[in-house]
């Protein structure tokens, strides 16, 4: 088995520090024959680690199949006095590979003392805001303007490294230990943004909001809302996305959300349609108790479709009955909307609710239900 220790020359990105201990947290990549962990090899194990914040770079190489066992065994001891692991879709592929790997060899060692960070997993719901057609590792550096002298996909070097048990060489064993320099160096680079982590619902912090007028094609004077909000931690990139007449925008630590707003008038529906009577003449809903007053030929017993109320003013749409009244154009629509009251506008914690209810709309179509085997290195 080699050992290879050198000095990365990658800065260091202020994110990384901001969110993680450097020197409790490494940064790690493995390079495999296959998916399996019972049926291939794993040949290589690179990592990133900090001395006195200088990053350093250390690989672990098998030069045979028989050094396997070796390297997973110096690799585990190294490990146990780290406590996050940075990776991307380790969770989906590395760890558990390595895992399953010692298990099968009778190895000892866990990844259990250690927080694990999934660059992939968090970026997975950002990916169309980032206008990426994949977030495989090398896609998402392109997008940040990472280079990388490496020019081969992990399964090509597959081929490179059984003719390297063939027949050792130095080019093919400088090939070898090069992608997985730059995969783990990518990494480091990628951090960045980490600054996504930071878009919850708890971090985000609501700014204000503000109803304006804009014309329309049709030369109709329609109405808008923009909220602004504050991240944590600027991003890396301004990014932008529009969807079903939303917009967002994000740059630095700022974002702005703008929102088409109805005007017109709309509905609000009694859920105890039992106790109210709807007046055919006035179209609306009062509750009996009051309706005992009104002449029997003009009222009928409310339905759930026409116990309602009308009224004409400015709506935002909502995505659930969450902020109340909630109004809707007839019974069986399903777009929701409330008034854009001073009242709700001046509600710090409605609108930041409000604001998150949207930002999930906007992205989650982007989830995956499941992350797949494969590594998208």
């Amino acid at each position: 088995m080699e050992v290879i220790t050198q000095n990365c020359t990658a800065t260091i990105p202020h994110s990384l520090k901001e969110h993680f201990p450097l020197g409790e947290t490494l940064i790690f990549d493995i390079e495999t024959t296959g998916f399996s962990a019972c049926n291939s090899q794993l040949y290589l194990i690179g990592c990133i680690y900090f001395e006195e914040e200088s990053p350093k770079i250390r690989q672990w190489f098998a030069e045979t199949p028989a050094d396997e066992s070796l390297l997973i065994t110096e690799f585990f001891h190294f490990i146990e006095n780290y406590h996050y692991l940075l990776h991307y879709n380790g969770s989906g592929f590395d760890i558990p590979y390595l895992t399953q790997k010692a298990e099968f060899l009778e190895l000892k060692g866990s990844f259990l003392h250690m927080q694990s960070i999934d660059l992939y997993k968090i970026l997975s719901p950002f990916r169309t805001l980032l206008k990426l057609e994949n977030i495989k590792q090398k896609t998402v550096e392109n997008y940040l303007g990472i280079t990388r002298e490496d020019l081969y996909q992990g399964g090509e070097l597959i081929h490179i490294y059984h003719q390297y048990l063939k027949s050792p060489s130095e080019e093919n064993h400088n090939l070898l230990l090069l992608h997985n320099h730059d995969d783990i160096c990518g990494l480091l680079l990628l951090t960045p943004l980490l600054a996504f982590i930071d878009i919850t619902k708890e971090q985000l912090q609501f700014i204000g909001v503000e109803l304006c007028d804009y014309p329309s094609f049709e030369g109709i004077t329609k109405k808008e809302a923009y909220l602004s909000f504050s991240l944590p931690s600027p991003l890396p990139k301004p990014v932008s996305f529009a969807r079903e007449g939303f917009y967002l925008s994000m740059q630095g630590t700022r974002g702005r959300l703008r929102i088409p707003a109805y005007m017109g008038e709309l509905k609000f529906f009694y859920e105890d349609y039992k106790n109210y009577y709807y007046l055919p003449l006035e179209d609306t809903a009062i509750h009996k108790s009051v309706a005992e007053y009104v002449d029997k030929d003009y009222r009928q017993r409310a339905k759930a479709n026409n116990c309602y109320n009308r009224k004409s003013s400015v709506f935002l749409p909502q995505f659930s009955r969450k902020i109340s009244p909630c109004f809707q154009k007839d019974y069986k629509d399903k777009n929701f909307y409330f008034e854009a009251s001073t009242e709700n506008l001046e509600h710090t914690m409605v609108m930041k609710e409000y604001l998150w209810d949207i930002l999930s709309f906007l992205m989650k179509n982007n989830i995956p239900k499941k992350l797949g085997n494969n590594s998208p290195t």
